[in-house]
């Protein structure tokens, strides 16, 4: 990491002299002072009590502010988070200055918590160090922050003012000296020179990239800069048009996540044979078009690409591409010297939620690059891609995880990459229905608190650094005016003559004072002397001195100068085998300059085996008879420049040459014999032998040995088979590269038996021929003869036909017809025959018709002849095709006539046929003929009429769309009108295609089509098209008819239409739960669709999915602040239409406040309570008020929707007691109540007597009675059975079951119950043994009374 320190000249006092600022409440009577550590680095915390009181804290920092570096003009804000109990007080100082109104602007944001000091349009003067307090009753906290100011151009009011002050300073003798020198340029400390390489990268550079550029190097005269950047590109286009005729599209280098790097311009070259180079910090270096290389170009056309494969440390530096010695194009390659100090670690998140992936970099840096899957990931609407404020926490977030999003994910800086997985497991709640899980608002993933405190150290390690840099910054500023006059006293005159002529000419647009020069500057690391120029003159010689200098030479140089000799080819490494010879050559720019020669730094001589060679401008190195001590380095300097390349001296297997040539010469044995092969070779040390066969490596075994040396190898195979013939290949393979040398193994043997089976070429009543295959393996020699025998079946004894020659085939004349015939075939060689092959029967003058030929094609057809052609049938029955006979039948007949008699027949495969009539139509088949007769005839061919060949068609009629989509499009026309001799009847029609783009049309089916109507499909939405329509008939096709317009793949124009008839427009949701409006529309073509709030854009957070027919909103996580009308705008060309929903975000509702009661009139009470907490944030909450009293015991509403806080209740009688509760009521419901005190108005009672009858003796016994019977009951096997009864009486009667008499009341297997004289029994499985008769018996004191019921049981 870099740290650039900015000083201007005048102001260097104020920067690194900071008073203390003032603090404006001195500590109170009795109050202590007690230093405390903050957790954050650099805030102080003063505490003012000794034992803080429960509960309370002093105030601290969460997050401090961090010190801005900024250009002039632009905003700068400090941010602050400050806790403490109470809620500490924030207020900002600066060292000099006033914080005003008018220039500060004081912020504080209760969402995020952050306090702000925000400076808009920020000044020169503003650059100070400032102070940030948080203050309660317990204590403070302050915390410093420096804001330094780029100055943009030269500010001349200010200067004049700085110089006037100045001059007051200084003492009056010192200022005589100043008037009589007014017209001398004052002395300043010598200049920083701006370092070439600024320049060039500014040439090359974008308009945005200028200030980065102009900040690394320390340049803040931006004007200047400006100005001579226009100049020098004046210049370099000036020499770049003698080699190039156009330079466009820049890119400067960037490093790729693979680990290389690229940089690329587009350049038409004036000259095709320009010589193209590429330096790096001045060196040339080689490169080529082999991608394997380390520096390789591609060239596209006028496209070059410059690529850098596996990028290191030791490759950045500036890149400079020549042409003819012209620069065309420079770049800068840096290497961030960032790392990981936490990298990110496996993610497992659930389906539809967040994943988080965090890492902490060691240094500040804007931007990492992020990968998923090996694809780049960029900020969009699936990936959240966030930095921390201090730029070392970096974030990647994929947002609704599914199981696509499975995979590994990669953080890239520079160099440094650190990857982990994400592991997304399927939501196992889904629906059978497939439907989409819901959206989660919950995170996997991140690294919480703990990713956050290292952050925090490593931010307090670099302001550490930072404050350690200027602390010595300061203390070399301080020492400088001590050192720097001494030396100046003692060289003064020095000091004026050494210094630079050309600095007068370096701005010579310029009329301030050259000290503001001093802000150009490469990089300035240490800080220059902070003393006014004013002090320093006190110290030099007298002015008169520098009167005396006189100026040589003119101010501007009259002429151009001479670049000097160039490279226009440099060295490339050549690659030498040891013994061989090696040229290194180069070429420079003029033939009369000498070159030197170095190895490894050390100048070369001629030798024997050295040679240096001038020829014209070439300079070359040859070195006759290469050895290892060759190897290294060279360099070739000519006129202070230099090319470099490396000599590479191998030394890899090579065979003797005898050797190699016997060892190439194949090597024939019988079979059991033993092969040898031997090699000799010579190479570096160690080398690996191998021996193959037929591309298997051999490895020892019985018959296989391999013998190994460093000068030679042998193999033996001994005992060798047939299979053992092949291709022997050796390979010796060192560290240099591998030789290979292949022969030949032929191991004789006999041959294998001829290959079935046997094709019959013909089998007729006097001859049987027939052929076969060769053997597989014919024993390594050719086939002499193959060797023949007879049986005629049904005997025994097998005829001896001889050697028949080498020829696959025998034709037998010596058979009788309808006998079959079997055949031995061997096949003999110099080395032996081979077994036998038999063949299958074979029949002697057996018939064999041939099969249908091909069905017969329309060549032409005129109205005295047909024209027809036909293919020869697959069978031909065994025997040769004698001929065809041809037959014809006219359209609506069912007889066939010959065309010509079997006599006659048609020795070609095409027949003219003349004897038809005009206008008739006909149809032909044709039979094959072999020796065995007629073979079956073929199928019959197509209709054609006997007429003169027919005028192609004309143009269809009344061509339009019928029909479209948005990947369809249908068309229609009429039939075109025939016109005799002109245009006949069309057969069928040709629908082609041409895109808007493309000139080329394309024909949508291949055959035509006898529909008038066609639709084409697999359009591309929204695309254009051209369409037309060809007829065709025999004649050929006719004039296209195109649509008088191109066409638009989309369905016909329809105006936005909602099509959901039940369409809520007012919808309520609970706070944190999600909301979601779908509609639905129709409408074309694809309409534009834009969402409001209450007339503005939704939020960010609000999500919208558009489809063709549909359109949803989601809010995740509604806040009340989500509140309003949401209205879509659904529009397209034809029109648009407009809905609007009110959605209402609310929570349930808090209960009122304490409840007061009030007897302002007799007989009534007023009821007042405190306001429910969501009075004011929700307008449509409104108040319940229930009554409840001593007498009725009940609570009865006595108010309802109100919106005030009283509510007076009336008919209060004296001598209840009333309570009252009051609810809060909102669109998601009633609040728990708010209960008031008891209310009683005191009542003064009348005695009252009354005198009752004596009363009457009532009996209420009655005898048991079935008031409910039991019902017939039928029940499944293995299913619950219920019967139930109910009973009265008085005493209470007795209950007893049965069934089939037997009582049940002790069965365990019944369940029996009596509640209230409900009387029921439960069977808990029901079985077979359980149908039957069952029964209740109830008694008392008074009677017996039972009831029956039957239980029937279902299969």
């Amino acid at each position: 990491m870099y740290i650039y320190i900015y000083i201007h000249r005048q102001k260097i006092i104020k920067m690194f002299k900071i008073p203390k600022a003032k603090e404006g409440q001195p500590t109170a009577s009795g109050q202590v002072k007690i230093k405390k550590k903050s957790r954050v680095p650099g805030v102080m915390i003063t505490q003012y009590v000794e034992n803080l009181p429960e509960g309370m804290s002093t105030p601290d920092f969460t997050r401090k502010p961090i010190a801005l570096t900024i250009q002039e003009g632009k905003v700068a804000v400090f941010k602050a988070i400050v806790t403490g109990n109470p809620t500490p007080a924030v207020t900002w100082v600066r060292s000099n200055g006033e914080i005003n109104e008018e220039r500060y602007k004081t912020v504080f944001d209760a969402i995020s918590g952050e306090h702000q000091l925000q400076m808009p349009d920020v000044s020169v003067d503003q650059a100070d160090v400032y102070k940030c307090f948080a203050r309660n009753e317990y204590g403070k906290a302050v915390v410093t922050v420096t804001l330094n100011i780029i100055e943009v151009g030269f500010k001349k009011s200010k200067a004049m003012q700085q110089s006037r002050t100045a001059v007051r300073e200084i003492p009056e003798d010192f200022k005589k000296t100043l008037r009589s020198t007014a017209d001398i340029e004052p002395r300043e400390e010598k200049k920083l020179e701006i370092d070439e390489k600024f320049w060039e990268l500014l040439l090359s550079a974008d308009k945005k990239d200028y200030e980065s550029i102009c900040v690394q190097y320390g340049v803040t005269d931006f004007r200047w800069m400006l100005k001579k950047l226009s100049e020098k590109k004046l210049e370099r286009e000036q020499e770049q048009q003698k080699v190039v005729e156009k330079l466009c599209n820049l890119k400067p280098i960037e490093l790729k996540p693979t680990g290389s790097a690229e940089f690329e311009f587009e350049m038409s070259l004036k000259d095709a044979n320009s010589k193209i180079f590429l330096f790096k910090d001045g060196v040339m270096i080689p490169f080529d078009a082999d991608a394997e290389v380390k520096h390789g170009l591609k060239r596209v056309g006028n496209r070059f690409v410059f690529s850098i494969d596996g990028v290191n440390p030791e490759d950045a530096g500036l890149y400079q591409v020549e042409v003819d010695g012209v620069k065309i194009f420079s770049t800068d390659l840096k290497i961030p010297v960032a790392d990981f100090l936490v990298k990110i670690t496996d993610v497992k998140a659930e389906e539809r939620e967040d994943a988080v992936f965090q890492c902490v970099v060691s240094h500040p840096m804007q931007k990492i690059t992020w990968m998923g899957k090996n694809l780049a990931v960029e900020q969009g609407e699936k990936y959240d891609i966030t930095v921390s404020e201090d730029k070392l926490i970096h974030t990647l977030v994929i947002k609704d995880c599914l199981p696509l999003d499975k995979g590994i994910y990669t953080a890239v800086v520079g160099l440094k990459s650190c990857s982990a997985w994400l592991v997304v497991e399927a939501d196992k709640n889904r629906g059978a229905a497939g439907k989409k899980a819901a959206r989660k608002t919950t995170k996997a993933g991140g690294g919480g608190e703990d990713l956050l405190k290292i952050a925090q150290e490593q931010q307090a390690k670099l302001q550490k650094d930072r404050e350690e840099l200027i602390a010595k910054a300061k203390e070399e500023a301080a020492s400088m005016p001590a050192e720097k006059p001494e030396s100046e006293m003692h060289t003064p005159k020095v000091e004026v003559e050494q210094e630079p002529k050309v600095e007068r000419v370096a701005h010579p647009e310029k009329t301030h004072p050259p000290a503001q020069e001093g802000d150009v500057g490469k990089k300035p690391q240490k800080i220059e002397d902070p003393a006014p120029t004013e002090n320093k003159a006190e110290e030099e010689e007298p002015v008169q001195e520098i009167k005396k200098r006189a100026r040589t030479g003119p101010l501007v140089p009259d002429t151009v100068i001479d670049p000097g000799v160039y490279f226009t080819s440099g060295l490339s490494d050549v690659t030498a085998i040891i013994g061989t010879e090696a040229e290194l050559v180069c070429r420079l720019s003029s033939e009369d300059c000498d070159a030197v020669w170095y190895k490894d730094g050390k100048e070369i001589e001629e030798t024997e085996d050295i040679s240096i060679v001038k020829d014209g401008t070439y300079r070359k190195l040859i070195i006759k008879n290469c050895k290892e001590d060759y190897a290294g380095k060279y360099r070739c300097e000519a006129d202070r420049r230099k090319t470099e390349a490396m000599l590479i001296v191998e030394d890899p297997p090579r065979f003797n040459s005898d050797d190699l040539a016997e060892f190439l010469k194949p090597i024939t044995i019988k079979t059991g014999k033993d092969a040898a092969f031997k090699l000799s070779f010579v190479g570096n040390e160690p080398m690996k032998i191998q021996w193959y066969h037929n591309g298997e490596e051999l490895v020892e075994d019985t018959n296989i040995k391999i013998e190994k040396s460093s000068s030679h190898s042998r193999l033996l195979q001994t005992k060798c088979q047939r299979k053992a013939s092949g291709e022997i290949k050796i390979k010796v393979k060192n560290q240099w590269g591998t030789n290979e040398a292949i022969t030949q193994l032929i191991v004789l043997d006999k041959p294998t038996p001829p290959m079935g089976p046997v094709e019959i070429i013909e089998s007729s009543s006097s001859c049987i021929e027939f052929k076969w295959r060769p053997p597989r393996d014919d024993g390594g020699l050719p086939i002499s003869n193959y060797i023949l025998e007879r049986q005629q079946i049904g005997r025994n004894s097998w005829k001896k036909l001889g050697k028949i020659g080498s020829d696959a085939k025998y034709r037998d004349t010596d058979v009788d017809h309808g006998r079959k015939y079997c055949y031995h075939i061997r096949a003999e060689t110099d080395h032996g025959i081979s077994e036998m092959m038999e063949t299958d029967d074979i029949q002697a003058g057996t018939k064999a018709y041939p099969g249908p030929p091909s069905i017969p094609k329309i060549v032409s057809a005129f109205k005295d002849c047909i024209n027809l052609a036909w293919s020869a049938p697959a069978n031909t029955g065994g025997t040769n095709i004698l001929g065809y006979i041809m037959e014809k039948r006219k359209n609506g007949s069912n007889l066939w006539n010959m065309v010509n008699l079997p006599e006659q027949l048609i020795k070609d495969k095409h027949c003219a046929v003349k004897d038809v009539i005009e206008g008739v139509e006909y149809e032909f088949r044709v039979s094959a003929v072999n020796t065995s007769g007629a073979g079956e005839p073929s199928g019959p061919s197509e209709f054609v009429m006997a007429r003169d060949p027919k005028k192609p068609p004309g143009k269809v009629i009344d061509l339009k769309v019928t029909d479209s989509t948005y990947t369809t499009l249908t068309l229609g026309w009429i039939t075109p009108t025939e016109e005799e001799g002109v245009q006949d009847e069309a057969k069928g029609y040709f629908v082609e295609l041409r895109p808007a783009e493309n000139p080329e049309w394309s024909r949508c089916n291949s055959c035509p089509v006898s529909l008038t109507s066609f639709t084409i499909v697999g359009l591309k939405s929204m695309a254009m098209y051209w369409v037309r329509v060809i007829a065709t008939n025999e004649g050929g096709d006719g004039e296209p008819q195109d649509l008088d317009n191109y066409i638009i793949a989309m369905p016909p124009p329809v105006r936005p239409q909602i099509t959901d008839r039940k369409t809520k427009n007012f919808m309520v949701v609970k706070a944190g739960n999600s909301a979601r409006i779908n509609l639905n529309f129709k409408a074309s073509p694809i309409p534009t669709i834009t969402w409001l709030k209450d007339g503005l854009p939704v939020a960010k957070h609000v999500t919208v999915s558009n489809t063709d027919t549909s359109s949803q909103l989601m809010i995740p996580s509604s806040e009340r602040h989500d509140t309003g009308i949401y209205t879509i705008i659904i529009k397209n060309i034809v029109g648009q239409e407009t809905s609007s929903i009110e959605i209402r975000v609310t929570d349930d509702p808090k209960p009122p406040g304490p409840i007061e009661l009030e007897e302002n009139v007799s007989g009534t009470v007023t009821i007042l309570w405190t306001p429910s907490p969501d009075e004011k944030k929700d307008d449509r909450l409104h108040y319940m008020v229930t009554k409840h009293d001593s007498v009725k015991c009940t609570w009865q509403t006595v108010a309802d929707h109100l919106f005030n806080n009283r509510f007076t209740v009336i008919n209060i009688m004296p001598g209840r007691q009333y309570k009252f509760r009051v609810y809060a009521i909102n669109d998601m419901g009633r609040s728990d109540p708010s209960e008031s005190a008891v209310w009683e108005i005191n009542k003064t009672k009348a005695k009252f007597s009354l005198t009752t009858p004596a009363s009457k003796n009532c009996n209420f016994e009655a005898p048991p009675s079935f008031s409910v019977p039991l019902k017939m009951h039928k029940s499944p096997e293995r299913y619950e059975c219920h019967m139930s009864c109910a009973v009265t009486g008085n005493p209470r009667p007795h209950v007893t079951w049965y069934k089939d008499n037997i009582s049940l009341n002790i069965n365990i297997n019944y369940y029996i119950t009596n509640t209230c004289g409900v009387c029921s029994m439960m069977i808990l499985t029901v079985g077979p043994r359980d149908s039957g008769v069952y029964t209740v018996v109830a008694e008392n004191s008074l009677g017996r009374v039972e009831c029956s019921t039957q239980l029937a049981i279902q299969d």
